[in-house]
């Protein structure tokens, strides 16, 4: 594993975070708690609680709990609802201190290293609630307030500079958008978390041909891409995502999120400690040489 620093105090931080959420139960505690043991034997120090379920806050409590505290970095998801039926999105101030409060207790965590707010509305997060984290932050329960999201919105969000952490998507095809929310946030002082490294659009071959495939120009002229016994089909879209050698698309787009030294962790998730375990290997391998540029050729290939 591999380490970076996070936040203005320079603590490391892992460059996987292991998200959890309720179908990190579906298996049974004991297989939620051996999952996370196995993250901690493979130098994962940072997690992510998907949402501020007490069952859940008390697993990765309990799993934590022989590791110095210090040496290990919890998000908690706020604003989503607790992510069972039902649940409604609750940004108010009672809302989040509650579910932060009712999570420290049950989990003996003593402190959130980040307060993620999930991808809060333009009217969905009034200063009462900004002020109660912020109050939060002041007395030590909670380190770092943090943003979550891809909307145009967290433009506005970034540029108050009341945040110190932006979680955001980023990928091999990632938007203009999205890299100069970055580079704002970057600009603000904020660690960058990231997550959907490895999106649906680029899941199988089939959709990495045609993710960027070149179109027929006006009066039907232009490629329009070639024929699949083409030597040369694929060429200038994600393809070789799936044909290179020794690696798989996803090992590949996640290796390539962890290339960008803006990014201080990026965001997995698993179910097993099988799929943990290949996924956390990801870090100690450098990428094949000339991918980066294959990945760039491809994403402005459009």
């Amino acid at each position: 594993m591999r380490y970076r620093p996070f936040g203005a105090s320079g603590a490391a931080i892992s460059t996987l975070t292991l998200s959890l959420g309720l179908d990190s139960l579906t298996r049974g505690v004991g297989a939620a708690s051996d999952l996370i043991y196995s993250a901690l034997e493979a130098g994962i120090n940072s997690y992510r609680l998907e949402t501020a379920d007490p069952v859940l806050a008390e697993v990765v409590g309990q799993a934590l709990s022989n590791v110095d505290r210090k040496l290990l970095n919890v998000s908690l998801e706020l604003g989503a609802g607790d992510g069972r039926r039902g649940s409604a999105r609750d940004f108010s101030a009672e809302g989040m201190t509650g579910a932060i409060d009712r999570a420290l207790h049950v989990s003996g965590l003593r402190w959130i290293d980040v307060a993620l707010l999930e991808e809060p509305g333009e009217d969905e997060l009034p200063q009462s609630s900004l002020n109660a984290l912020k109050a939060l932050r002041a007395t030590g329960r909670v380190r770092y307030l943090g943003v979550s999201g891809d909307s145009d919105v967290m433009d506005a969000y970034v540029s108050t500079g009341a945040f110190d952490v932006l979680a955001t998507p980023f990928h091999v095809n990632v938007d203009w958008k999205t890299r100069s929310r970055m580079r704002a946030a970057r600009e603000q002082d904020m660690a960058i978390l990231a997550y959907d490294y490895f999106p649906e659009s680029l899941s199988t071959e089939k959709k990495a041909v045609t993710l960027n495939q070149p179109k027929k120009g006006l009066f039907g002229f232009g490629s329009g891409g070639r024929p699949k016994d083409d030597p040369l089909a694929g060429a200038g879209t994600f393809a070789f995502l799936h044909r290179t050698p020794h690696w798989t698309a996803e090992a590949i787009c996640l290796a390539h999120a962890m290339t960008d030294p803006s990014v201080s962790s990026v965001m997995i998730k698993a179910r097993d400690a099988e799929r943990l375990n290949v996924l956390a290997e990801v870090p100690e391998k450098d990428m094949p040489p000339g991918l980066s540029a294959q990945i760039e050729m491809a994403r402005v290939a459009a």
